[in-house]
């Protein structure tokens, strides 16, 4: 009986929408995410094309996205000309990172919360002895969005910082930060001591993590020397012991790696910096043939955005994004009131 009653309810809140006005179902339709807008627009011909507006999708673009277009080294016109809807124009912020602030950042969004997310090049970062060639080299790379990376020759003490200012992200979410690099044949060094990160706003407490560099895992500088790989092989996890509180490597779908160096929560447009850093000052060893492209800050996978709308019809009360690049679970709404 329960069951029948609540198909009832379900039909005749169907019937109720398509009475609405295009209009207020495309207002409903922003209050949700990109996710949920693009699943809607197979219910029917008026919620396909409600779904389509540019009045949704401009809601689902960051309210400072054409600021943030307009530092590109592109220029906005050429950016905004392009594209005939707001749709269009949001996936391909979805897909094709814009260079902005003279090539030292990239901006790009998240697909399923249009949340905003940066890449910090590595020269936007103040790397230990980058200005001395005999240590740090710029070289251009065809992998890298960035006109420049930072490829290491040799150093025996590693350090990389960098900064962006909290209100230029989304409030209300939670962020991660990733290195983002590659080697060369030379790459060593950094088997020998695991490296340390810290991330958190600036005059908060941030928390420090240890994080392997290595791709071929803990472990691998107990192995006798000449049982050791060159480098550049790709070391299975499943040969090697793997120490739960330490951050490793994971395989990008762009070719490079990246390690998660920490996470911060931005509450609101707050005028703070979220600091993060990696190093490995103990070992004392010389390190070499590491390349970096950036820092890269996104939305946490996973975690809850909190998105209320007060005075109006609809409140959607919270969303669940899936992973990034369709990892995780999907994306669910938690609760609407009509």
């Amino acid at each position: 009986m329960a069951r029948r009653e609540r198909k009832t309810v379900s039909s005749g809140s169907c019937s109720g929408f398509h009475a609405l006005p295009e209009a207020c179902i495309a207002n409903a339709l922003s209050l949700t995410s990109p996710k949920d807008a693009c699943r809607l627009s197979s219910v029917s011909s008026m919620f396909s094309s409600a779904a389509g507006s540019d009045a949704v999708w401009e809601r689902f673009l960051p309210s400072d996205y054409r600021d943030i277009i307009s530092r590109s080294i592109d220029g906005a016109d050429s950016i905004l000309s392009e594209f005939r809807s707001k749709k269009e124009l949001y996936f391909h912020l979805c897909q094709v990172p814009i260079l902005i602030d003279s090539g030292t950042k990239s901006f790009l969004l998240d697909k399923e919360t249009g949340k905003k997310c940066f890449m910090l090049a590595a020269r936007d970062l103040f790397i230990e002895g980058g200005d001395t060639p005999e240590y740090w080299e710029w070289i251009s790379f065809t992998e890298s969005r960035f006109p420049e990376v930072a490829k290491l020759n040799r150093i025996r003490r590693f350090e990389v910082r960098g900064k962006i200012n909290a209100s230029m992200l989304s409030s209300g979410t939670k962020y991660s930060a990733y290195i983002i690099y590659t080697w060369n044949s030379r790459f060593q060094g950094f088997d020998y001591e695991p490296a340390e990160s810290l991330v958190g706003i600036s005059g908060h407490d941030g928390k420090k993590r240890t994080v392997c560099l290595d791709p071929r895992g803990a472990g691998y500088r107990n192995l006798p020397f000449n049982h050791r790989n060159p480098p550049g092989y790709r070391w299975r996890h499943g040969n090697v012991p793997i120490d739960h509180n330490t951050e490793y490597p994971k395989s990008r779908a762009d070719g490079w790696m990246e390690v998660e160096l920490g996470v911060f929560f931005v509450e609101g447009k707050e005028d703070s910096d979220v600091e993060i850093s990696l190093m490995e000052v103990k070992g004392g060893n010389w390190k070499n043939g590491l390349i970096i492209q950036g820092i890269e800050i996104r939305p946490k996978a996973g975690c809850w955005q909190w998105r209320q709308v007060k005075g109006n019809a609809l409140a959607v009360v919270a969303v669940a994004p899936g992973g990034r690049d369709g990892a995780g679970s999907d994306g669910c709404l938690l609760a609407a009131a009509i």
